[in-house]
């Protein structure tokens, strides 16, 4: 009966840092960048994209399919950099444990 309190206990333990670790991952933020720095996008743990700040230089009306390439590149650079965050934060958690591609909380 002991054995399955320890383990009930690890559980609890486990939860309770994975829950801790989640909150930490939603604070994340990163800062994607494309056009050598020209366009910034900052995006958080949620992936949601919280800045974008755009060059004045980029602001040429025949020229919207460039800047419109650099704001994806930008939010891809940034949302890669938050993933890879993330990740390091559950590694930490889990003590290097990798967890599946796309693997959801729970919680």
């Amino acid at each position: 009966m002991t054995d399955f309190n320890n383990m009930l206990k690890q559980a609890q333990e486990m939860q309770t840092k994975m829950m801790d670790a989640q909150k930490k991952i939603e604070e994340i933020e990163a800062e994607g960048l494309a056009g050598g720095g020209l366009v910034k996008v900052s995006v958080n743990g949620k992936n949601h994209v919280t800045n974008v700040t755009i060059d004045p230089s980029l602001l040429v009306a025949d020229e919207v399919d460039i800047l419109e390439d650099l704001i994806l590149a930008a939010h891809n650079d940034a949302k890669d950099k938050v993933q890879q965050k993330s990740a390091d934060e559950m590694s930490s958690i889990t003590g290097g444990l990798k967890l599946p591609p796309g693997f959801k909380m729970p919680i």
